[in-house]
């Protein structure tokens, strides 16, 4: 099965079952490497759709102090490319779900975009979302990853202008990647789900494609709203919140109930007269 064909039938599953599908974001190597296994185990065994795995990078444009200050930790550790794909093969022997890159074009350029596309099978990831390179210059990066099936999301942020914001979801493989709001990843300011709401309707009128979002979804309640207007929650900085400063098994511990809300939230709730689930 290729990576494409592994994100399709995630959130097939996650539609069948009648719920939403969970994205856990965790940055390789934070806090360390034996922590950062254990994160994504537990990733695993709560029942994640798709695991978004970051590679750490020094200098990240969309990422909020917290997920910067993780890429921080984790490069004085010593993690790289090559580390993150074996902790991504690492979910793959586990029989976990499947992996998406989340990386910089820089790291990409200095492995070699073909190299980097055979590690990325190899190591048995679904493909990478690439932030910072615009849809107009996915061209190498399209002609290493179409062949082997690896997926490349697209972000769509508020400031979209419409069109484009069609044509980004055209082009993405996978799902769509929403951003909740302007600015930064992080969990301390609300997700504008009114702008969201409008954005997914616009997306589902022209696009079938599972939508996803994230940027500031960092509770129970932000991940069932996001989940009831699309079909997944992205949640990344709630979950370095919520281990930070631990390691090993406490910070397994504290992701650990992080999850089992989230988890709780993107399952449907109990329908009572007036009252339905919005379509997905």
């Amino acid at each position: 099965m290729t990576g494409i064909e592994r994100l399709d039938a995630a959130f097939a599953r996650a539609r069948a079952e009648g719920r939403g599908a969970l994205i856990p974001y965790f940055c390789a190597g934070d806090p360390d490497p034996s922590t950062s296994a254990l994160l994504l185990e537990e990733a695993a065994r709560a029942g994640s759709d798709v695991i978004e795995l970051g590679i750490p990078y020094g200098d990240p444009l969309a990422d909020g102090p917290t997920i910067a200050a993780a890429a921080q930790r984790a490069l004085a550790q010593g993690t790289g490319v090559d580390a993150t794909l074996a902790l991504a093969d690492g979910v793959r022997r586990g029989g976990g779900p499947p992996v998406l890159l989340f990386t910089y074009v820089n790291p990409i350029l200095q492995y070699g975009i073909e190299g980097f596309a055979d590690a990325l099978v190899a190591a048995g990831a679904a493909g990478a979302i690439v932030p910072d390179v615009p849809i107009e210059e996915m061209g190498e990066l399209r002609t290493a990853f179409a062949p082997r099936g690896l997926a490349l999301p697209l972000l769509i942020a508020p400031s979209t202008p419409p069109a484009r914001a069609l044509a980004l979801a055209e082009a993405s493989d996978g799902f769509v990647y929403v951003v909740s709001r302007l600015g930064v990843t992080g969990a301390k300011r609300e997700p504008d789900f009114a702008w969201i709401e409008e954005r997914v309707a616009a997306i589902r009128a022209h696009v079938d494609r599972p939508v996803a979002i994230g940027f500031g979804i960092a509770t129970g309640a932000h991940a069932r709203r996001a989940v009831e207007l699309a079909d997944a929650a992205i949640v990344g900085s709630a979950l370095i919140d919520a281990y930070a400063g631990t390691a090993g098994e406490e910070a397994a511990a504290r992701v650990r109930t992080l999850l089992a809300e989230l988890d709780a939230a993107r399952r449907p709730a109990p329908r009572s007269e007036g009252h339905d689930r919005v379509s997905r």
